[in-house]
C-alpha cells in the first residue's frame, strides 16, 4: 500500500504543512500523516497571522519559498502594519484571516504540490534502529519506511483539556490526543516535560452591540506578506475589528471561579505563556489594573462567529458567561463554545541540533510546539527549516542553518537550542540583537537567494528579487545625485514642521530629516512625482530605509563581523570541560549538556558568562 518515502511528516498543523511543502518542493517524496484530513492547517486559536516579530517571520518564510505568506495574503479579511510610529526595524505586518478559507487554501496548495501523499491516521510508534529513524507505525498497524521523519505534534501529545473542574483527553476540543510517542522517546533517553496554553470563548456576533465598542479599521496601504503576489483583498473591502474593555465587575465575577480553577488548584502542572496570559492570570498578576483590553475579531467572511482576543481562560463555563455579559457590548452575548486550557507534552529543545534534528536519533526532526514554542508563525518557520533539513539529510546534503544576523528564524532556533525554554516561547523584536538588519521589508533581500540556491524558492522569486535590487540601486543613485530647489520643497517642509531650505540640496540629504518621507514628498511635489513615477512603492520604501538608516546598518554589520570571529572558533566535540577547573559549575554543566560547536554558540548559552568564554579562549590558545 505504501512506497518508501524520503520524508514522513507527522501532523498537519502550521509546522507540518510547511515541512511537507518544503521537502516536496526540494524534490523529496513526502508522506503527510494527519489524524484528521478536515483539520489541515487549522487556526486552532486566533484567526490571525503576523504581529510583533511574528510578521517578520512570515515574510522570511515567504522569502525562502514557503507557503504561509501566500496563504495569508489570499485569505486575509483585514491588514494592519503595527508599530508604524516607530522605526522600520519595529514595523510588523498583521492580518486578520478567514479561518476556514485559510485552511482550505493551505490544503489546496498542498494538494497541488507534486511529491506529497496524504494519509489519515495517527502515529503510535517510531521505527528506530541503531539510533537511526527508519519510519513510523500507525495506529492501524501500518509500518511505513522513510529516510527522515519530522514530528510536528502540536498540543496533541498526551493532551488534556481543562474547563473549570472538568478535564478530558484531547489535542483540541472535540479531537482526541496522541499517545505512545512520548513514552517511547523517554525510554530512548529523551527528556520530556509539560506546557500549557489556552484559548478564549467564541461568541455569536449577532448578539453583540458594536456601538459600545471602539472600531479598529485596516490600513489603506496593504503591504501583505508575500513577495510573490499581492493581497487578494482590496483596502475598501476589509472587515472591521473592535476594541472593548473589562471592568471591576467583570474581574469580581472571574475571581469567584478561582476556587474551581484548574490553574489555581494545581490540576495544571505545565507552565503557560508569559506573554499571552489567561484573563484570570491578568487580574491576579495585575491587580492594580481596573480594566484589560479585549479585541473583538471576526472569524471570517461568511460566519457570525467572533473570537474574543484577550479573554483566554480555563474557568468554568458559567463563570466565563457571567463575566462576559458585564463587558460593554457583550450584555446579551451568546456563547458558541467556552474557552479552555490545554496541557501537553513537549521536549526541551536543547536536545536538538541547529538543523532541528535530534541529537539522540539521526534523521528524526522536531518542529513546532513539541519544541516548546507558541504561535502559528513560530511553528511554521520551524516546520520549514525541519522540512528543508529532512530533505537535505535524505539526500546526504549539508544542513541549512540560519544565523542570528540572517533571520528571526535564526534567532528563534538559536534561542531554543542554546537556552531551552521552560515556558511557551514567543518571538519578539527585542530578542534580536540585529533587528535593524532583520526588517520585514528586506526579508527577500536576505533570504531569497539562499532559498533559490537550495531549490526551494522559484525562478520567478529570484527574478523579482534581482529586478527589485536593481531598481533600488537606481533610485538611490537618483536621490543622491538629484538636487531639489527651495521653492519646490519649502511648502512641503513647513507643512511637516521642518526648517525650509535656503539653497538647493540633494533629495537624499533632505530625506535624513525626522518626519520626512519619500512617499509624501512624491505626492506633494509635482517635479518629484514625475522623476519617481517608474518606481514601485516597495522600491521607494526600500531605498528610503537604506538611505535613512545607512549609519545604523553599517554599525550592525560591524557587530556581526565581530561576532562571526567567535563563530569561526570551533570547539572539538571531544572537548573535556571537566579539565577546566576555573569554569563555573553552572557553565560546565550547561556546556557538557549542549555541546556547543563554536565559541560563539557557547557565549549564548544561558548560564555561561563572559569570564567562562575567556577561559575557553585561553585554553584553546586564543
Amino acid at each position: 500500500m505504501f512506497i518508501d518515502y524520503d520524508v514522513i511528516v507527522v501532523g498537519a498543523g502550521h509546522a507540518g504543512c510547511e515541512a511537507a511543502a518544503a521537502a516536496a518542493n526540494m524534490g523529496s517524496r513526502v508522506l503527510l500523516i494527519t489524524m484528521n484530513m478536515q483539520t489541515i492547517a487549522q487556526m486552532s486559536c486566533n484567526p490571525a497571522m503576523g504581529g510583533i516579530a511574528k510578521g517578520q517571520i512570515v515574510k522570511e518564510i515567504d522569502a525562502l519559498g514557503g507557503y504561509s505568506g501566500i496563504v495569508t495574503n489570499r485569505s486575509m479579511i483585514q491588514f494592519r502594519m503595527l508599530n508604524r510610529s516607530k522605526g522600520p526595524a519595529m514595523w510588523s505586518p498583521r492580518a486578520q484571516n478567514d479561518r476556514m478559507l485559510f485552511a482550505s487554501i493551505w490544503r489546496e496548495m498542498l494538494e497541488k504540490t507534486p511529491n506529497i501523499d496524504f494519509y489519515q491516521d495517527s502515529v503510535s510508534e517510531l521505527i528506530i534502529e541503531d539510533a537511526v529513524i527508519k519510519g513510523v507505525v500507525t495506529s492501524l498497524g501500518h509500518k511505513i519506511k522513510s529516510k527522515s521523519v519530522v514530528l510536528t505534534n502540536g498540543t496533541f501529545l498526551n493532551g488534556i483539556i481543562h474547563i473549570g473542574e472538568k478535564n478530558f483527553s484531547g489535542g483540541r476540543v472535540a479531537e482526541k490526543a496522541a499517545t505512545g510517542i512520548t513514552e517511547q522517546l523517554i525510554n530512548i533517553g529523551f527528556e520530556s516535560s509539560r506546557l500549557k496554553t489556552g484559548t478564549p470563548p467564541r461568541i455569536d456576533g449577532r448578539s453583540l452591540d458594536y456601538s459600545k465598542m471602539e472600531i479598529q479599521e485596516g490600513d489603506v496601504d496593504m503591504v501583505g506578506f508575500s513577495y510573490l503576489e499581492k493581497p487578494a483583498l482590496q483596502p475598501n473591502e476589509q472587515r472591521h475589528c473592535w476594541i472593548t474593555y473589562t471592568n471591576q465587575e467583570v474581574h469580581d465575577i472571574l475571581k469567584t471561579g478561582f476556587e474551581t480553577s484548574p490553574m489555581y488548584q494545581g490540576r495544571i502542572k505545565g507552565s503557560g505563556p508569559r506573554y499571552c496570559p489567561s484573563i484570570e492570570d491578568k487580574i491576579s498578576r495585575f491587580a492594580e489594573r481596573e480594566r484589560h483590553q479585549l479585541f473583538v475579531e471576526p472569524e471570517g467572511w461568511n460566519t457570525v462567529e467572533i473570537y474574543v482576543n484577550g479573554f483566554s481562560t480555563s474557568l468554568s463555563e458559567d463563570v466565563q458567561y457571567q463575566a462576559l455579559r458585564l463587558v460593554p457590548g457583550f450584555e446579551n452575548c451568546k456563547m458558541f463554545r467556552p474557552g479552555y486550557a490545554i496541557e501537553y507534552d513537549y521536549f526541551p529543545p536543547t536536545q536538538l541540533q541547529f538543523s532541528l534534528e535530534t541529537k539522540l536519533v539521526k534523521n528524526l526532526f522536531f518542529a513546532g510546539q513539541i519544541n516548546g514554542t507558541t504561535g502559528y508563525e513560530e511553528a511554521a518557520c520551524q516546520g520549514l527549516m525541519a522540512g528543508i533539513n529532512a530533505h537535505q539529510n535524505s539526500q546526504n546534503l549539508s544542513p541549512v542553518v540560519l544565523g542570528r544576523s540572517e533571520a528571526y528564524i535564526g534567532v528563534l532556533i538559536d534561542d531554543l537550542i542554546n537556552k531551552g525554554t521552560d515556558e511557551p516561547y514567543r518571538m519578539f523584536t527585542s530578542r534580536a540583537e540585529y533587528r535593524t538588519l532583520l526588517r520585514q521589508d528586506n526579508a527577500d533581500i536576505r533570504l531569497t537567494e539562499l532559498g533559490y540556491k537550495i531549490g526551494l524558492a522559484s525562478q520567478e522569486r529570484m527574478d523579482n528579487l534581482q529586478q527589485k535590487k536593481k531598481k533600488v540601486e537606481e533610485l538611490k543613485d537618483l536621490l543622491n545625485k538629484t538636487n531639489i530647489e527651495p521653492e519646490e520643497i519649502n511648502d512641503y517642509l513647513l507643512s511637516n514642521y521642518s526648517s525650509p531650505l535656503v539653497t538647493k540640496q540633494k533629495i537624499a540629504q533632505v530625506l535624513l530629516r525626522p518626519g520626512i518621507e519619500l512617499q509624501s514628498m512624491k505626492s506633494s511635489i509635482a517635479s518629484l512625482e514625475e522623476k519617481l513615477k517608474n518606481f514601485e512603492n516597495d522600491v521607494l520604501e526600500q531605498a528610503e530605509i537604506q538611505i535613512k538608516y545607512e549609519t545604523y546598518i553599517i554599525k550592525e554589520k560591524e557587530l556581526v563581523e565581530k561576532m562571526n570571529q567567535l563563530e569561526s572558533l570551533i570547539i572539538p566535540q571531544s572537548f573535556n570541560y571537566d579539565k577546566l577547573v576555573s569554569l563555573s559549575n553552572e557553565a560546565r554543566q550547561k556546556l557538557k549538556k549542549i555541546q556547543p560547536h563554536t565559541l560563539g554558540q557557547a557565549s549564548r548559552i544561558s548560564g555561561v558568562n563572559p569570564s567562562d568564554i575567556q577561559i575557553l579562549m585561553l585554553y584553546m590558545g586564543r
